[in-house]
């Protein structure tokens, strides 16, 4: 019995041994890493030689990335040469269509460039014809390329915009204050510049709400009691554009309005139709807009018949420059009502932001409102009602 123990016991070793390889060779092939591709380089044109990582090429610009520099900005004039390891694309600036059709089927590879021209060297294909450096006005890693075609950003992701606030407190014979804010977002997807958007989502709200209180007094015998007079500006919207070319688009919108000073307690409108980008570049873009909506509109001091439901559409341009100094956004919008000719509204709005510090900033915008047919009051109801705000700007910028 002894003799059959020992056996047994100079024999698990080797069936441990047996037991346990299998599960080691997963682990030793992890330890195995793939060696790392060569860096790119980059040479300059008075002959310095940076060793990194391209990042991108946008226009006449190389950005290349240097662990002891950063990120470099490199005009193509002063480059000797570029050597690229990583897949990348190039998109020639003469292709008319740049969406998921067209540019899915442009070849990548590494890539040689010089200042004068551009090689790309497609995998188990020969070397594309050379592109003049004039005519790449993008180059992009395949990562990004393929990001940016076939996956669309979070719901809480890709968001640019800004967040406004701004306040007046006065004490003096009289007590005033005002508070203002508002928070205007767009996320654009893809939310490159180099390619064709395939929708836009867009909200924004603002609002405004003051107090002017003048004290009991008596004159002349006379007691005049407290009053006070208050002002309440509120507007909600959200547009969804679905592209369905490079610059037309079909959209649905909802909008909602409150004005104090109108007796307007609340206007909604919902609504859907199509939109052209009819100016597009770097710098500035242009909309122009027309649906067909429900409208209701229910005001403070009436009831029954000055409250309305209208059918109705919105005539509208939307205009945004933007410059190094400042970006100037610009509304317009006309809104008849077909089942009540009266009933038709107007707005614009003007708004001009500053860059002042990182994503701080300041700025100063207009909100001017027509309403034709708000209900008979005492004292009447002005049709028309404008705005000036004034506030400080924090920038919301995407890092999709």
């Amino acid at each position: 019995m002894y003799r059959n123990l020992s056996l047994h016991l100079r024999q698990f070793p080797v069936l441990l041994l047996l037991l346990v390889a299998p599960l080691c060779l997963p682990i030793a092939a992890q330890d195995k890493k793939a060696p790392a591709s060569a860096p790119d380089v980059l040479v300059l044109s008075n002959g310095d030689t940076l060793h990194g990582t391209f990042v991108k090429a946008i226009g006449g610009t190389v950005t290349f990335h240097s662990d002891p520099l950063g990120d470099l900005n490199v005009a193509w004039a002063k480059i000797q040469s570029l050597h690229v390891s990583e897949n990348v694309a190039v998109l020639n600036k003469n292709m008319k269509a740049r969406g998921r059709h067209a540019i899915g089927h442009l070849p990548v590879g590494p890539l040689e460039a010089t200042s004068e021209t551009v090689t790309l060297h497609p995998q188990n294909q020969p070397a594309a014809a050379p592109i003049p450096v004039r005519d790449a006005q993008f180059i992009v890693d395949q990562t990004t390329l393929e990001k940016q075609l076939y996956h669309e950003p979070g719901f809480l992701t890709g968001w640019n915009g800004s967040a406004t606030a701004g306040a007046t407190l006065v004490t003096a014979t009289q007590d005033q204050y005002t508070v203002s804010g508002g928070i205007g977002l767009v996320r654009v997807v893809p939310t490159v510049s180099w390619l064709d958007t395939r929708n836009r989502t867009s909200t924004d709200f603002s609002g405004s709400f003051g107090k002017i209180t003048e004290p009991a007094y008596i004159s002349a015998g006379v007691y005049t009691p407290a009053s006070s007079t208050k002002s309440s500006i509120v507007h909600f919207d959200a547009e969804r554009d679905e592209y369905v070319s490079p610059r037309f688009f079909a959209l649905g919108q909802t909008a909602l309005d409150h004005n104090y000073s109108q007796d307007l307690n609340l206007q909604q409108i919902y609504g859907g139709g199509m939109g052209w980008t009819a100016l597009k570049t770097p710098k500035q873009e242009g909309d122009l807009k027309a649906t067909v909506q429900y409208e209701k509109q229910d005001f403070i001091a009436g009831a029954g018949s000055t409250n309305q439901n209208l059918i109705g559409s919105t005539f509208a341009a939307s205009y945004i420059l933007k410059l190094k100094l400042v970006t100037w956004t610009q509304g317009l919008a006309y809104i008849p009502a077909w089942n009540t000719p009266r009933a038709y509204s107007a707005n614009e709005t003007n708004t001009f932001a500053f860059p002042a510090y990182k994503n701080f900033g300041f700025s100063v915008g207009t909100l001017d409102s027509y309403l034709n047919d708000p209900p008979a009051t005492e004292p009447p109801t002005k049709r028309n009602s404008f705005q000036f705000t004034m506030g400080l700007t924090y920038a919301i910028k995407s890092k999709y």
